[in-house]
């Protein structure tokens, strides 16, 4: 069999799994989720004007005064927990290829950025600092959502559906849950069976919406689930 006749046989029995929708962009976090992601929140001025901002966790204190990006930062209080009557929503946006994780304070129709800063690089510092190997192990691009692929041994003809054992059927099943739970996926399997060392050979991509991987509960759901594939 030539490469090229592989890649058909591949693409044409690969398993596919949707969940329909739209990649999740926004999302409301809690204060905790901050110091996950390695930052403080902060309340003092920016460029003199009074406002609350975010810096790397543990780095600033209060009286502290420093420049980033062109703008000048007075810091009055490392913050505790969020503002009285401010919520924490996060959401993801594209600039030139790029997705950004911007964060906002928002009480009514006010919004405060608190937060902007390239999400693959913050998510996969993320995944590390919170022990999610699994998925910082499976990042292959980060947009509105991102691909997690895992792939192991000599690739052949993709098993159907009604032959894959068990591990394979659990993980199917599982993911589409976890998929309910984010209002979107996307799961593309070939499974090619066992080889001698009784090792499983497979590929598998994933597409999740990242603003969910940004919450704990569900990052920790998707890394046991990658851990299935051993």
């Amino acid at each position: 069999m030539t490469p090229q006749e592989l890649r058909e046989l591949i693409a044409l029995n690969t398993l596919v799994f949707e969940t329909l929708g739209q990649p999740e962009k926004e999302r409301e976090f809690r204060f905790k989720s901050l110091k996950r992601w390695g930052l403080d929140l902060i309340a003092g001025r920016r460029d003199g004007e009074t406002t609350f901002f975010t810096g790397a966790a543990d780095r600033h204190r209060a009286q502290d005064v420093y420049e980033e990006d062109g703008s000048r930062f007075e810091v009055e209080e490392i913050l505790t927990e969020l503002p009285e009557n401010k919520k924490l929503y996060a959401h993801i946006a594209m600039a030139e290829g790029t997705a950004l994780l911007i964060g906002q304070l928002r009480e009514g129709d006010e919004n405060i950025e608190i937060l902007r800063l390239p999400a693959a690089s913050l998510l996969m510092a993320y995944c590390k600092k919170q022990r999610l190997p699994q998925v910082a192990e499976a990042i292959r691009s980060v947009g509105t959502a991102t691909e997690l692929v895992k792939h192991r041994g000599q690739e052949g003809k993709p098993v159907p559906f009604g032959r894959l054992p068990n591990v394979p059927r659990r993980f199917l099943r599982e993911a589409k849950k976890v998929e309910k739970e984010m209002g979107f996926g996307r799961v593309a399997l070939a499974y090619f069976g066992e080889n001698k060392d009784k090792d499983a050979r497979f590929r598998l991509s994933w597409l999740v919406p990242t603003i969910a991987l940004f919450e704990i509960d569900i990052a920790e759901k998707v890394d046991k689930l990658l851990a299935t594939f051993k």
